[in-house]
């Protein structure tokens, strides 16, 4: 019989022929049909929760057992918050969950500790979720006693042996032999999806698309399989990491998200602790504190064809490339082109904020309204409220000094009478006083206060801070414009 090798080595859809249950695939299929029993399954990308899921209710449920819904389709979501709100009785999977607006996250979470509590299927939902790496953990924090009532499992990797099983079969289908059928699973580390991928390309590249009458022995080099795979996924995936690289308003000068994306697209798995990779990464360190706090979730939220394949919990700091194809294609690609064809400009310059504010304490209320301002648009912004739990242990002497005399390329400074008498301002002024001959101190003047080492002549931005009514405006018409507007023209 033949087969068309995208039917053997499937990467879309479940597979028919080359599906391998994954070790605790008996252990899943008894929570599954245990009708009072909440079932959470969760592992990275390409491990096949959904595939596994799905399986096991065709081979043994009935394909019609379940309703499956995602996060990811609107047209499931109000079904979704119905049964949220528990107003539908039935057997629903939920994929995608850790894409749900957090109080439905909780709501559900609810629901499932009350029907495991109750056991009754004829008053509450039997609900099936799937989420990337500790959404289980995420829902025990929703709701602390639910881990008892739930069968939670985790979808691990295939090992070796597994691995080779799905070749074979393969193999067999199209009757062909793959050659050096190890190096496969040192590509893949027993991801399922990419495995699929890799042997389809290789087949591919042997010009092997249907089964063979005459058996065939493929060869590939692994240099050369890299490069097919990802030409294979230029189509697909540039358009978006480049968006993702630019962020959300491009200056040439803006590249923290390419910087972040690079680092991930180095470690061994597509979900990574953000904190945890700026404690071991220093040379981004900078890049990736300064927007792992808010910018980076204001960046997914703005750019749907970044929200699609990119998740970030700015609670937990979890990062997750949810696409295995997307993972592979940037651990690949090559990223000094990249950079060039991002428009990014090269240079010398250490700067890690395009902004740091200086204030006295009683224009605090001021200077966070700015950096509020300035961080929407996608600027790097010292402003300490910011940064303290970075910093947590450590002297804001040094920090300051370092900030507003080599870190920063512009200082916004607040100059009253009040930072011309008080200790903090007064030291961070001996910092950044001797960048005034290099046109980097913005000062905005809210007196006629004078201040030794910034001439008066210097130009700044005259701004009435007495006057409450309207301020925000007042800040983003007076202020925000015109330093965005300097710093696009640097």
């Amino acid at each position: 019989m033949n087969y068309p090798v995208e039917e053997v080595f499937r990467t879309e859809g479940v597979p028919q022929f080359t599906f391998i249950k994954p070790p605790n695939f008996n252990e899943i299929l008894v929570d599954l049909r245990n009708p009072g029993k909440p079932v959470i399954i969760e592992g990275q990308s390409g491990t096949g929760k959904t595939t596994t899921i799905k399986k096991i209710i065709e081979l043994n449920l009935g394909s019609s057992s379940f309703d499956y819904l995602s996060a990811r389709k609107s047209n499931d979501m109000s079904k979704i918050i119905d049964i949220s709100k528990g107003k539908m009785i039935g057997n629903f999977v939920i994929d995608d969950f850790h894409r749900l607006n957090p109080d439905i996250q909780e709501d559900i979470a609810n629901l499932i500790k009350i029907a495991a509590e109750e056991y009754d299927n004829s008053k509450y939902p039997k609900i099936v979720i799937i989420g990337i790496n500790k959404v289980g953990s995420e829902l025990i924090h929703l709701v602390h006693d639910i881990a008892k009532r739930c069968g939670i499992h985790r979808i691990k990797p295939a090992d070796q042996k597994s691995i080779l099983l799905l070749i074979e079969n393969g193999e067999l289908k199209l009757n062909i032999a793959i050659d050096e059928k190890n190096l496969i699973f040192e590509e893949t580390k027993g991801d399922y999806w990419l495995t699929q991928m890799i042997c389809q390309t290789i087949c591919l590249m042997n010009d092997v698309t249907d089964s063979l009458s005459n058996h065939q022995s493929l060869n590939y080099t692994i240099h050369d399989l890299r490069k097919k795979v990802t030409e294979r996924l230029e189509n697909n995936y540039n358009e978006t990491v480049k968006e993702f690289c630019r962020g959300r308003r491009f200056r040439s000068t803006n590249d923290p998200y390419f910087k972040l994306l690079k680092c991930i697209s180095e470690q061994p798995a597509s979900i990574v602790d953000l904190t945890e990779l700026a404690n071991t990464n220093p040379d981004v360190s900078g890049s990736i504190n300064n927007i792992k706090e808010s910018r980076l979730k204001i960046l997914l939220d703005s750019k749907p064809i970044c929200e699609r394949y990119f998740y970030y919990n700015p609670e937990t700091k979890l990062f997750a490339i949810e696409d295995p194809a997307l993972f592979y294609y940037i651990k690949y690609l090559n990223w000094d082109e990249l950079r060039k064809s991002c428009g990014f400009r090269e240079t010398t310059d250490k700067f890690e904020f395009d902004y740091a504010i200086s204030f006295a304490g009683e224009n605090r209320e001021l200077a966070k309204i700015l950096a509020h301002q300035i961080e929407s648009l996608d600027c790097i912004v010292f402003f300490d409220e910011f940064f303290e739990a970075n910093y947590l242990g450590k002297a804001w002497h040094s920090k300051f000094k370092d900030i507003f005399r080599d870190k920063s390329r512009y200082i916004i400074c607040l100059l009253d009478n009040h930072h011309l008498e008080k200790i903090w301002p007064t030291f961070e002024r001996e910092c950044f006083l001797p960048r005034i001959s290099d046109e980097a101190v913005i000062p905005i003047y809210l007196d006629d206060s004078i201040f030794p080492g910034i001439p008066r002549d210097t130009v700044g931005i005259n701004f009435d801070a007495s006057i409450k009514t309207n301020l925000h405006n007042r800040v983003t018409d007076e202020i925000l414009f015109k330093l965005i507007d300097k710093l696009d023209k640097t």
